[in-house]
């Protein structure tokens, strides 16, 4: 990882990096073009347009929980810089190995004067934070709902307040500390603050919700009745999609195994051409919306240059 490191540090590197990704992105979508043809087909355009409305909102949030976990561990960075730093290495995340992202985000950090592995902590605690959230989101919404696979189990949603000791400043500092010392780098100078992990889970609360939307209003337009049994399908179905994915660290995104996961949830609400479309249309979509975000960000490098933060901050 630190040879990794070492060579995105060459500009052609970079750009190679950024086709590589990019490429495996409009792979992604291309291998799935007819597909989505056929699924789009069956969608009014309304519909598709306000769900990846949805999409980038969830992607926008994500980012925005991010540069607020990040801010309470002394890395306060501006939102235009936080933006390039997170969606940009956010597409690396498609290209197998699922550590791109994290380094090329280490290398946009570096830009703006933070350290790469603290970058790469900041990150770490957040898909921890962002995983604690959508646990607790999970264990709210989905059990008891016919038909999914909790429906048995409703005393589970009495776990949803320990699960979100997890994000407690202290646990997170920890973890924190812990993806330091693996990647060699000096103890982080300061611990998440509760400011800082509310305000993180606030906008990945955010995110969660704008994400289970665009599954509620796919599943709506393909024929599933509104109503919030299906908001409950929709919302914890994504969330628990999203967990088994990014266990699956071998997966790029966790293709394959999210779309396994939301399609068993969502399968007794819609028939099975209908939930197809959805799990299709929905990945898709986000993948656009990665694109689409991590475009804007760089728009925005390119009319407003990173303004490198003192060097005190590099470690």
């Amino acid at each position: 990882m630190l040879r990794a490191l070492d060579l995105l540090r060459s500009p052609w590197a970079r750009r190679g990096f950024l086709l590589a990704a990019v490429a495996a992105a409009v792979l992604a979508l291309v291998v799935e073009r007819e597909a989505a043809g056929r699924a789009l087909d069956q969608v009014s355009w309304s519909f598709v347009v306000l769900a990846l409305g949805l999409s980038v909102l969830n992607v926008l949030f994500a980012a925005l929980s991010w540069r607020a976990v990040a801010g309470g561990l002394g890395v306060p960075l501006g939102v235009r810089d936080a933006a390039v730093v997170y969606l940009v290495g956010q597409v690396g995340k498609y290209l197998p190995g699922s550590v791109w992202n994290l380094l090329a985000s280490a290398e946009l950090g570096r830009d703006r004067g933070v350290g790469r592995r603290l970058t790469v902590g900041t990150l770490l605690v957040g898909v921890l934070l962002s995983a604690v959230v959508g646990a607790a989101l999970v264990l709210v919404t989905l059990p008891g709902v016919g038909g999914t696979p909790l429906e048995p189990h409703g005393w589970l949603v009495l776990l949803a307040p320990v699960v979100l000791l997890l994000v407690l400043p202290p646990v997170l500092g920890r973890v924190l500390e812990l993806a330091l010392r693996v990647t060699g780098q000096a103890p982080a100078r300061r611990r998440p603050d509760a400011g800082s992990v509310a305000a993180g889970s606030a906008w990945s609360l955010a995110s969660w919700v704008a994400i289970g939307l665009q599954v509620l209003v796919l599943a709506v337009a393909v024929g599933a009745q509104p109503g919030v049994p299906l908001l409950r399908t929709s919302l914890g179905g994504y969330a628990l999609a999203w967990l088994v994915g990014t266990a699956l660290v071998f997966l790029p995104a966790g293709v394959g195994a999210r779309e396994a996961v939301l399609a068993l949830v969502l399968a007794p609400v819609l028939d099975a051409g209908a939930v197809l479309v959805v799990v299709l249309l929905s990945r898709v979509l986000l993948t656009l919306a990665d694109l689409l975000a991590a475009g804007g960000a760089m728009l925005v490098q390119r009319w407003w240059p990173a303004q490198p933060t003192p060097r005190s901050r590099r470690r």
